[in-house]
């Protein structure tokens, strides 16, 4: 189904002057304040340098949210809102205030199915609408509505990586370790859309390959990118992508088949990237932020993602090796309930996003009451 943004009726905020509940943390208490309510299964947040917010859904609408009101942003494509697919992650650049630039991934409708695309536009100075949009990059299609990735990140020197995800093709589909193909892989875009790099024998603009379905990126506090990644029954994956590098899917995987089966030829194979943390059981992470510690010195590197098949924030501490990976702390509150995004915000508190209760938190040392 096709949905454009124009159609999708407003929605009521709820009052947002009480905290919803407090949590014990390794940090202490947190109190988790819900800032928008109402929404139908949000997706993707990020900030403006004036502390307004934009929320994308996935069924089709971008919000711009200032001082407690939503409106709606028109002049957005229409997107392909199947499956996992449609409005996806949205990006704001750190040169917003001069640009006014907002990017959007989202899953579009091209021959042979659906591919996972990016574009950009100018936010009028209203608000209302993201002028002069156009579609930078999408992929080759494919059949089906599964693993789009679609996570967007500003590198350091300004440009764009784009995650995809190898669109359900399976393990015994090999789509993800072609570098000729979109599926699977890191993109890496200049802001004028051009691919930022070119590696010979590589599509242009392909960073790394061998990826399941990318739902989570972020830079660390070097600069550094990292990814978390769906495996199958198990073996989801925390990678740092670099260019070039082959992370490895359906080649080797700490997962296994749905069937139980062993993925391809097991858990290591010589030129190819082992994760820097992998989850069996399978958690399903999606969002990922490296925190800063300007509210919570104790917690400054560590890693935050959601998890979308359970109820918990998870914190990764990498100063801190494990068997696994690094040492895990899981925060569960009735509103972490599949969080499908996760952010700092510019005063230093992490705001996440439920699919389940169809909202916006910030999470913040204090207490609730």
């Amino acid at each position: 189904m096709k949905i454009s943004l124009g159609i999708v009726p407003l929605f009521a905020l709820l009052p947002l002057s009480v905290a919803a509940d407090e949590i014990q943390t390794s940090a202490g208490v947190m109190a988790i304040t819900p800032m928008v309510q109402g929404l139908e299964e949000p997706w993707g947040v990020d900030f403006l340098p004036d502390g307004a917010f934009v929320v994308t859904e996935r069924g089709g609408r971008v919000l711009l949210v200032r001082d407690g009101q939503a409106q709606p942003v028109g002049g957005v494509p229409e997107v392909l809102a199947e499956g996992q697919g449609g409005l996806l992650d949205v990006m704001v650049p750190r040169d917003f205030a001069t640009s006014r630039e907002v990017w959007i991934s989202f899953a579009a409708a091209v021959e042979g199915g659906g591919t996972t695309a990016a574009g950009v536009g100018r936010l009028s100075d209203d608000g209302t609408r993201l002028e002069g949009f156009r579609i930078v990059f999408q992929g080759e299609g494919y059949p089906g509505g599964r693993h789009f990735g679609a996570r967007l990140v500003e590198m350091p020197d300004g440009s764009v990586a784009l995650t995809t995800g190898d669109r359900g093709t399976g393990p015994g589909g090999m789509q993800a370790q072609d570098p000729m193909l979109v599926a699977g892989k890191v993109i890496l875009l200049k802001r004028d859309g051009t691919p930022a790099v070119t590696q010979e024998g590589w599509l242009p603009g392909a960073f790394s390959l061998g990826h399941r379905n990318i739902q989570g990126a972020a830079l660390d506090l070097t600069g550094r990118l990292l990814t978390v990644e769906h495996g199958a029954q198990g073996g989801d994956e925390l990678n740092a992508p670099d260019l070039g590098r082959n992370y490895g899917w359906p080649v080797i995987s700490y997962g296994r088949n749905y069937n139980g089966d062993p993925v391809g030829r097991g858990t290591e194979v010589q030129g190819m990237e082992q994760p820097l943390h992998y989850w069996d059981p399978s958690i399903a992470p999606s969002g990922l932020m490296v925190y800063s510690g300007a509210l919570v010195p104790e917690w400054k590197g560590d890693i935050f993602f959601g998890s979308l098949n359970s109820d918990f924030i998870g914190r990764l501490d990498p100063d801190t090796p494990t068997r696994t990976g690094f040492a895990e702390e899981r925060l569960a509150a009735p509103e972490t309930e599949r969080v499908r995004d996760i952010v700092e915000a510019p005063d230093g508190s992490i705001w996440f996003l439920s699919v389940f209760d169809g909202a916006v938190y910030r999470l913040a040392p204090g207490s609730a009451s």
